[in-house]
């Protein structure tokens, strides 16, 4: 199974982005499906973990786009670096998780902000999440949100070393 994924990001490495293009589009619907119809409020940290999906989101898209290897080359080094650093706050959450603080100070409650701000300061405010970062509000395999985005970005980042090792060989 290694051997023929190998094979396949020699032989078609923007269907390989543009995979990962789609997972991670994936990934951030399923986050606005949870906050939206399961009513989980993300905090800050899942926010900064979602701008880094983002970025990783566009950085491969842009390399699978991209005909010209070099540039493709510097959009999967972006790629590995954004993946690195959402791995980094997941990583961070997780470890939150499982020594959560005696006093949680993560970020306030939505109405809370609304009704305490005027609109210009409820805004960004908005924008850096509510929630408990030690808060686990869902799990799958026994795995929290935090846990499976940093599965998944380690996997993003292992999978943009491959690429970046198969690029600079053919080099």
């Amino acid at each position: 199974m290694i051997r023929s994924l190998l094979a396949a990001m020699d032989a078609a490495p923007r269907r390989v982005l543009w995979s990962v293009f789609g997972v991670c589009l994936a990934m951030l619907g399923f986050g606005l499906y949870l906050q939206i119809s399961q009513n989980l409020n993300p905090c800050p940290m899942c926010i900064v973990q979602r701008y880094a999906l983002f970025l990783v989101a566009i950085t491969a898209g842009l390399a699978g786009a991209s005909n010209r290897k070099p540039l493709r080359v510097s959009f999967i080094v972006l790629l590995l670096i954004s993946a690195g650093f959402g791995a980094f706050v997941a990583a961070r959450q997780s470890w939150l998780q499982w020594y959560p603080p005696q006093v949680s100070a993560c970020g306030r409650d939505f109405y809370g902000m609304i009704e305490t701000f005027p609109l210009q300061r409820a805004i960004p405010m908005i924008f850096k999440g509510t929630g408990d970062c030690a808060k686990v509000d869902w799990t799958f395999l026994g795995g929290s949100i935090a846990n499976w985005s940093f599965v998944c970005f380690v996997l993003i980042s292992l999978l943009a070393t491959v690429l970046l090792w198969r690029q600079a060989r053919r080099a």
